[in-house]
């Protein structure tokens, strides 16, 4: 069992810099923990199962060091119908997943679970849809170097944000942490947001 200066604080069972600037951004405090699982979906997993099975194994793989912490795990995937577009292993793969959701309606799907202090768990999803993308455009963002480590090929926060025509939901979500939900989550297990009263 690991210890943290205050063993009731929150825990982001998550390496990604996203999700840490996101909990920034309001004011949380949290200490980092990244769970290592393998995050290979079973044949046949629709995405919405897919996402929560992760952040719920993530989240409990963390709250074992953390037993007394709100642990706090979530997983993000892209969906074009019932596949799932995971990470591109290189540049031409990133280029054949951007081909593919351009001028497309595409779903974001985010599974966000608690362990530790409290169990919890939510997915929600966003619809996303793509511009008409030429070759060209196509080449020049692979080229950037953004695509090939985001899920779907593209970061919306970044300079893949100009691929997007308009959003359906949650624009946090397709981050990789829907906010809205996350802190709901986080209110309803009894944790104290920066804005509550004392």
């Amino acid at each position: 069992m690991s210890t943290l200066e205050d063993p009731t604080s929150l825990v982001l069972a998550s390496a990604s810099p996203r999700r840490r600037d996101l909990l920034s951004q309001l004011g949380l405090r949290f200490h980092v923990a990244a769970a290592d699982l393998d995050e290979t979906p079973l044949r046949g997993e629709a995405a919405d199962t897919y996402v929560l099975r992760l952040a719920r194994a993530k989240a409990h793989a963390v709250a074992e060091r953390f037993p007394e912490a709100w642990v706090l795990a979530a997983d993000t995937t892209v969906a074009l119908g019932p596949e799932l577009l995971g990470k591109p292993a290189d540049p031409g793969e990133a280029r054949h997943m951007l081909r593919r959701l351009s001028g497309q309606t595409h779903a974001v799907y985010t599974g966000v679970a608690l362990a530790g202090r409290a169990e919890a768990a939510t997915v929600v999803r966003t619809g996303v849809t793509f511009r008409t993308l030429s070759d060209g455009e196509i080449d020049w963002y692979v080229g950037t170097g953004e695509p090939l480590d985001k899920a779907g090929a593209y970061a919306v926060q970044g300079r893949g944000g100009f691929l997007v025509a308009s959003l359906d939901g949650s624009p946090t979500n397709v981050i990789g942490l829907p906010l809205g939900e996350t802190l709901e989550l986080l209110k309803r297990s009894g944790m104290r947001l920066p804005w509550s009263a004392p």
